[in-house]
């Protein structure tokens, strides 16, 4: 029981490491990273919904704070799973994986701005660490022979904010309802969100296809699981560690490409994406000291 929380924090990050696998090789076969980005959220949605109804009137809140937050959290995760997607499609999973975890250094920067930070050196050092890691990643250093495009780097980074964003309204929810009624609304307003925006003619087909399978697995991984999961074992792991052991998630998703689907990273880009996850990792431990 001692190590649970970190053992479910830990195969989470595994799990959604394992999700971008599965979805490059979705994109490979031709699918639309939205459509894919819609079925592993419906999925997660169907999961989350039944651990809401298992204790239903202890879950059912009416409270307007809770749909309004609820509401940011299902726009930031689907933002950070449709970007994350094109992330990799224009890039690969172990470049993808790595800019969604930059983003804490650039909410950090954000503050700054704002005034909610306070401004110090080591805070700005890792700022640009991130941003160094980051130029060795997508090979920016050398404009002729960028690694990178544009948009695999933008849709990345785009993918780390947008969690920021879910991580916000999820946490404002934290002393209103529980976090399966909060997952559950976020959800099914994820689902609506997508809906707007995606190919549902490509969607709709994806019941008869050979590929049914694929999207069930994406979705049980890469939300439903896995999600409840990494709620129940945050309450149980302190913050440091939490914050460490969320590093499978890249590691696990950078390993797959490499091994799996022959995803090609070179000595001064694994540099990059060790640097960028030691920075984030230091800063994590820092402030939750």
């Amino acid at each position: 029981m001692r190590y649970l929380g970190v053992s479910l924090v830990m195969l989470a990050g595994l799990f959604w490491g394992i999700s971008g696998g599965i979805a490059d090789i979705l994109m490979d076969k031709g699918w639309d990273p939205i459509v894919i980005s819609f079925y592993r959220g419906a999925v997660g949605f169907i999961c989350f919904l039944a651990w809401f109804l298992v204790r239903f009137k202890q879950n059912w809140t009416t409270s307007p704070r809770l749909y309004i937050w609820s509401l940011l959290a299902g726009l930031g995760v689907a933002g950070n799973f449709t970007f994350y997607f094109l992330s990799i499609e224009s890039s690969s999973i172990a470049v993808a994986a790595t800019l969604v975890y930059s983003a804490p250094v650039f909410v950090l920067l954000v503050s700054f701005l704002r005034g909610i930070e306070r401004s110090t050196w080591f805070k700005w050092g890792c700022i640009a660490g991130v941003l160094i890691g980051i130029i060795l990643l997508t090979g920016a250093y050398n404009p002729e022979s960028i690694s990178v495009s544009f948009l695999g780097a933008a849709a990345g980074l785009a993918a780390g904010l947008c969690y920021a964003l879910f991580i916000f309204g999820f946490k404002k929810t934290a002393s209103i309802a529980k976090p399966q009624t909060t997952l559950t609304i976020a959800f099914f307003s994820f689902c609506l969100i997508l809906l707007l925006f995606m190919n549902r003619g490509e969607a709709a087909s994806v019941v008869t296809s050979s590929d049914l399978g694929w999207f069930v697995l994406l979705g049980l991984l890469g939300a439903g699981i896995s999600f409840i999961f990494y709620v129940i074992g945050i309450r149980r792991t302190a913050p440091s560690t939490a914050s460490m052991v969320a590093m499978v998630e890249p590691v696990t998703a950078s390993l797959f490409g490499v091994m799996l689907l022959g995803d090609d990273l070179g000595l001064v880009q694994f540099l990059g994406m060790v640097l960028i996850l030691a920075t984030v990792t230091t800063l994590s431990l820092k402030q939750s000291d």
